[in-house]
């Protein structure tokens, strides 16, 4: 499932902000800079704050940010080749998820003064990874209250959340020629049940800078 998870967020999510040359997260084991640029931006990425804390993960997302508020373009390259490291039980992944929810909303309000400048995909594309989440949160505790308080089962939002799923899953199944990616519905429980959760408690924990694994 994480293998699917990091396929689609390189070969569908980065690779549709390449076509507007504005990859939004350049992923830290496998991004690379002119060294130039990077020079020029040295200072303000090691001194990294949020709230007047030193923030210390995230710190690809973030250097992904200042580069475009720089003025230069991030670029998707699909068929580079990278080995890294990924977790291999629930709470070392939960940890890493938690880590990653709070560098998307804190360098999210920092890319905000740049999406005008940017095409009006992206400012769709980031409006949907932050939004998004927390809509389909409020479709779960909505469906609960409401199984709760009327003793009926909330079909119309399992069917609209099922329905979204394997479209999602089959269309990437279609796309990458894997049959593999049907099986990538086991991951919706996992999301709703876990990551929503995980998400809302790291948006409301935003000045915790903790790494947590290590």
């Amino acid at each position: 499932l994480i293998d699917m998870e990091y396929w689609l967020a390189c070969n569908e999510e980065r690779a549709a902000q390449a076509r507007f040359g504005a990859v939004m997260c350049c992923c830290g084991p496998c991004a690379m800079y002119r060294r130039s640029a990077l020079v020029s931006l040295l200072d303000q990425y090691e001194t990294q704050l949020f709230r007047g804390k030193a923030s210390n993960f995230g710190e690809d997302r973030h250097l992904t940010i200042l580069m475009l508020k720089a003025g230069f373009r991030t670029e998707y390259v699909p068929d580079a080749v990278v080995a890294t490291v990924v977790p291999d039980r629930l709470k070392p992944y939960l940890y890493q998820q938690l880590r990653w929810a709070r560098s998307t909303f804190r360098d999210t309000f920092l890319a905000l003064p740049l999406l005008r400048g940017l095409n009006r995909f992206i400012t769709l594309d980031v409006i949907g990874q932050n939004v998004g989440p927390l809509l389909l949160a409020l479709s779960v505790v909505t469906g609960l209250a409401h199984f709760i308080m009327s003793a009926t089962v909330p079909w119309w939002t399992i069917l609209m959340i099922v329905s979204m799923t394997m479209i999602r899953c089959s269309v990437v199944a279609l796309h990458s020629r894997q049959l593999r990616f049907l099986g990538f519905v086991l991951h919706t429980p996992i999301n709703l049940f876990l990551l929503l959760p995980l998400k809302a408690y790291a948006l409301c924990t935003l000045s915790n800078s903790d790494w947590l694994s290590r």
